[in-house]
């Protein structure tokens, strides 16, 4: 072997994530989102937690629609309290539920379309049937009939945990009394993610990995578990940050019906349909919170795209 080849470096190789992340860095609107996303977290999460903003459920009925001041930046609403402490707060239950909705959802819809995908034959088609089923069903009913027949069980563990910690009453109202609107759009929005997983599981299946991981007299939950699940992590991802957005939407939709979150805790829904009551006088209600909205969802879409982009196996061909 010559010196040349000997002091030739080797090229390191990219593994799908950085390869993934140098196509997602390339466009500049996923990035852009990326960034209205963390800037909205940590507005939402980080700034209330050091008590910087007034407390969201303080009412002054001597303040009421101020417009925005050094005291208050975005103004106060019908009940005095202070805009941007609400709309903060607000962010917080709408976010989560779309987060831990989502989380359910795929963890649900994933391990359901991997079996039946794996499965095949009459497993695999009974299990879609029941899904085909389900799809004719109203979403919107099933999720409201669902959170009230699960919010006495919220109601009486709320009532347990206060009695254990008094002092964290507030803490626990505000967050237990969301478990029912996690559950019910979270147990109720699998369906599209198990037909994903299924069409997914089908393909990597015939694969040769799988093949050899058969021949080698695997188990089937060891081959599921751990060579076609981690396999499918891709477009579950980007399935993920597209549904994010859907399950915000359903929260506000829910709490514009005076079905979501209860008072006097906020979230954008809530502020939505309060702002809706007074959008002729004091429109400043209305437009803040809808653009923040907007905003948000259009970040999430706009990054699930960059991220279905990025990952696709097709892309690296470019």
């Amino acid at each position: 072997m010559s010196k040349e080849t000997q002091q030739q470096p080797i090229s390191k190789g990219h593994s799908l994530w950085s390869d993934a992340w140098l196509r997602l860095k390339k466009n500049k609107m996923a990035m852009a989102s990326l960034v209205v996303l963390i800037i909205v977290g940590v507005l939402c999460f980080i700034v209330p937690a050091f008590s910087i903003i007034a407390d969201p459920n303080t009412q002054d009925l001597n303040n009421t629609f101020l417009s925005p001041n050094s005291s208050n930046w975005l103004g106060t609403d019908q009940s005095g309290r202070d805009l941007l402490a609400r709309l903060l707060y607000g962010g917080q239950i709408s976010l989560l539920v779309g987060i831990v909705a989502t989380t359910v959802s795929v963890i649900i819809g994933l391990v359901y379309g991997a079996i039946a995908g794996y499965a095949g034959g009459k497993t695999d088609s009974l299990m879609m049937r029941i899904v085909d089923i389900l799809y004719g069903l109203p979403f919107l009913v099933l999720v409201i009939l669902f959170s009230l027949l699960i919010s006495e069980h919220a109601k009486e563990l709320t009532d347990n945990l206060v009695t254990r910690w008094p002092e964290q009453e507030v803490f626990i109202k505000k967050f237990v009394n969301l478990v029912p609107l996690f559950i019910a759009i979270g147990a109720l929005g699998w369906l599209t993610m198990a037909r994903v997983a299924r069409a997914q599981v089908l393909t990597l299946k015939k694969q040769e990995f799988v093949e050899a991981a058969v021949s080698l007299g695997l188990s089937h939950r060891r081959i599921l578990l751990r060579h076609i699940m981690p396999n499918m992590l891709g477009p579950i991802i980007v399935y993920a940050t597209l549904t994010v957005p859907g399950f915000v939407l359903t929260e506000a939709t829910l709490s514009f019906l005076g079905l979501g979150v209860e008072s006097p805790n906020s979230s954008w829904g809530i502020l939505l349909s309060e702002g809706a009551n007074y959008m002729e006088t004091y429109p400043r209600l209305l437009v803040i919170p809808s653009i923040t909205f907007c905003m948000t969802l259009l970040a999430l879409n706009f990054l699930g795209d960059g991220l279905r982009d990025a990952l696709d196996p097709k892309a690296a061909k470019d």
